[in-house]
């Protein structure tokens, strides 16, 4: 029991220096709060993807300087919306809309396509249907192999 009365502050201060460190000058578009997306980046994501978005070699994919790059790439926007990571995150459909286009724009905003389109809660929805279960890494390779691929 003393061990988890230690956690709960301890995670209070990881969530109020998450919402306070991130970005609030820069305009996110398709993320109607910002703030709420970071803490949501924080619990759901930065665990596996890093604090940075470098990733883990045998684990997570990088993001940072990579992820904005499968937009524009056929196959590649229904890819990041099957992910098993973004596929099962607990989160309703709008919220994980919103990580995702913060996601995009937080850690790869460079290679965002000047026609990007944000997620918006019903394509979500959609791809959400037919998560990527143990071909994620084959069909991020399959993308990233194409002819058409930015490298």
């Amino acid at each position: 029991m003393r061990g988890g009365r230690l956690m709960l502050p301890a995670l209070l201060v990881l969530l109020a220096s998450a919402a306070a460190a991130g970005g609030s000058n820069i305009t996110f578009i398709g993320v109607a709060q910002p703030e709420r997306a970071r803490v949501n980046w924080v619990l759901k994501c930065q665990g596996c993807h890093r604090p940075d978005g470098s990733g883990s070699p045998h684990t997570a994919p990088a993001l940072a300087g990579q992820v904005a790059r499968f937009v524009g790439l056929p196959g590649g926007r229904e890819y990041l919306g099957r992910v098993p990571g973004v596929a099962d995150a607990a989160l309703d459909n709008k919220e994980l809309a919103e990580l995702l286009n913060w996601t995009l724009q937080r850690f790869d905003r460079g290679h965002l396509p000047p026609n990007f389109r944000p997620y918006d809660a019903a394509e979500l929805a959609a791809l959400r249907r037919a998560p990527l279960r143990t071909d994620a890494s084959q069909m991020r390779r399959t993308i990233l192999q194409a002819p058409h691929a930015i490298r």
